[in-house]
């Protein structure tokens, strides 16, 4: 039979059963190539699907895997970015003449040109802010799919500080300290008109919580009008442990609520050291922050306004406890 041959130099086929010799194999690529590499991803897990760009910021930053191993065999996606993006030519104009820091700048190639791209070049040109060339699909994908019109600012992610540390920087002040606390203030540009009040006022900082809040992002910057460059903000991971903890420091804790009694000029011990806490656009202080102030006060306002909004309250309040002062 061809190939079996017994005659000398004739090649003999080797069996393909368990102890017939050695056969020639793939190395295993086969075998693992059936393996699998776990289940799929979801749709809005896969950072070039359109699905994942509809997600929200907060969603977008999250790794698709949960946990801290790995999911299905895969390395977990790598987490996006935490800095901040400026976006189109009137906000990025805007967000350079606000002062605000910048890491990158961008402009995408071939970019038509108008008097607001003009006045951007010149004020980068003018600043010596560095314009990085891009593509407009690179441009695209690092913001995300958004409407950037050519130019992009990325701005550095925010440094908060410490409360133990705004505490002591408070402390240490020759004046009286004075300190604003938000409780779930969670519109960015409040966030920021209060930063600039509490600058203007001469406060030692500002306190958000960690969760529930706005952030200092561009739109905080920009109402800050540079303050958040100037005037330290603390985050809180438990907002009502740190007005305890300012309470045992000898700051009286005032919480602004439209319905106290007693008016905000008169915060008893105003001429120490005073924590002023401003609550919520809409429901105000919550309970517990309620019960962690060491009083409340209003600010008087007629029958047919309902309530202020937070940060005009705030610059009220503010400017009550400096006039206290004298």
């Amino acid at each position: 039979m061809p190939g079996n041959s017994s005659r000398k130099g004739a090649v003999r086929k080797r069996g393909k059963g368990i102890g017939s010799g050695n056969t020639a194999g793939s190395g295993g690529r086969v075998r693992r190539g059936l393996e699998g590499k776990g289940p799929t991803p979801k749709a809005e897990d896969r950072p070039y699907h359109k699905a994942y760009r509809k997600r929200g910021p907060n969603e977008a930053n999250k790794t698709t895997t949960g946990g801290g191993g790995r999911a299905g065999g895969r390395k977990p996606a790598a987490t996006r970015s935490t800095d901040d993006w400026v976006i189109g030519r009137n906000p990025v104009l805007e967000a350079l003449q606000a002062g605000l820091p910048v890491r990158r700048a961008y402009v995408a190639d071939g970019v038509e040109r108008d008097d607001r791209l003009r006045d951007i070049l010149k004020y980068a040109a003018d600043h010596g802010i560095a314009l990085l060339a891009a593509t407009r699909i690179e441009l695209d994908r690092l913001t995300n799919g958004g409407v950037h019109q050519g130019v992009a600012l990325q701005l550095p992610p925010y440094e908060y500080l410490h409360p133990d540390d705004l505490l002591v920087e408070a402390l240490d002040r020759p004046e009286p300290a004075l300190v604003v606390a938000c409780d779930s203030i969670t519109d960015p540009r409040n966030l920021g008109a209060i930063i600039r009040s509490a600058a203007a006022f001469g406060a030692a900082g500002v306190i958000i919580p960690e969760r529930r809040s706005a952030q200092v992002t561009a739109a905080a910057w920009k109402t800050s009008a540079g303050a958040a460059a100037r005037l330290p903000v603390a985050r809180a991971t438990n907002l009502n442990r740190v007005l305890k903890q300012y309470g045992e420091a000898g700051f009286v804790v005032a919480g602004l609520a439209g319905e106290a009694e007693t008016d905000v000029a008169g915060i008893p011990g105003v001429d120490g050291p005073v924590l002023l806490v401003v609550g919520s656009e809409g429901e105000g202080l919550s309970r517990l922050v309620r019960d962690n102030c060491d009083v409340l006060v209003s600010i008087p306002i007629t029958s047919e306004v309902e309530s202020l909004n937070a940060s005009v309250a705030a610059s009220i309040a503010l400017y009550e406890v400096t006039r206290c002062r004298g």
